[in-house]
């Protein structure tokens, strides 16, 4: 009797990221990565400008999380996202106050939303990056409204102190580009850098 071949193994696509964003949008694509938060000091990383910041960060996550032996053959995705404002790379904001001024200086305003995307094949060192750029058109909320968003405590875990899908959503007049760049991961670009490592991302899906 001719026995079967076995089928090859989906590949373990790992997420070094404790975002439930990023893993939100990766799920909905029909992904079903593993998640390994990396532990990286953020600021202790500096670049020359804000995308290379956003650039620099995935690569350390990604990085970290590659060398850990649960990691182990996988396809590791770091991300890390900073909002660019009169050339400033913004992350999270410190505390309250910090989140009130931040949005007192962006009501009205445009920046852009700096989503660096490393992706890691550990089975063979390669290792492709980049960074995904969104364009986001703040409206003006009233100081009622900004008060009443960073009581919410919302901005706080977020860079740049606003996300597309929570509450701060109403204060978005639009964007220019890919919204999951701004959620916290570009699906096309992740698709990009896995064709530039030979995966197909319909050979991750579950």
């Amino acid at each position: 009797m001719t026995e079967k071949p076995i089928a090859a193994h989906r590949r373990t696509l790992v997420l070094a990221s404790a975002s439930p964003a990023r893993l939100g949008l990766l799920r909905q694509a029909g992904l079903t990565p593993e998640v390994l938060v990396s532990g990286v000091d953020e600021d202790a990383l500096t670049a020359d400008s804000p995308a290379n910041l956003a650039r620099a960060l995935a690569e350390a996550k990604a990085a970290a999380v590659s060398i850990r032996p649960e990691a182990a053959g996988a396809l590791v995705v770091g991300c890390d996202s900073v909002l660019e404002l009169d050339g400033q790379a913004l992350g999270k904001p410190a505390d309250a106050e910090d989140a009130t001024a931040r949005w007192k200086s962006m009501r009205g305003r445009s920046a852009v939303l700096r989503t660096g995307h490393c992706v890691i094949d550990v089975a063979n060192g390669r290792r492709a990056s980049a960074t995904g750029s969104t364009t986001v058109r703040f409206g003006e909320p009233t100081d009622a409204e900004v008060a009443a968003y960073v009581a919410s405590g919302e901005p706080l875990h977020v860079a740049g102190a606003f996300t597309l899908d929570g509450r701060s959503s109403p204060f978005i007049d639009g964007i220019d580009g890919d919204p999951g760049n701004v959620i916290g991961l570009s699906l096309p670009l992740l698709r990009r850098l896995l064709a530039d490592l030979d995966v197909r991302i319909t050979d991750l899906w579950a």
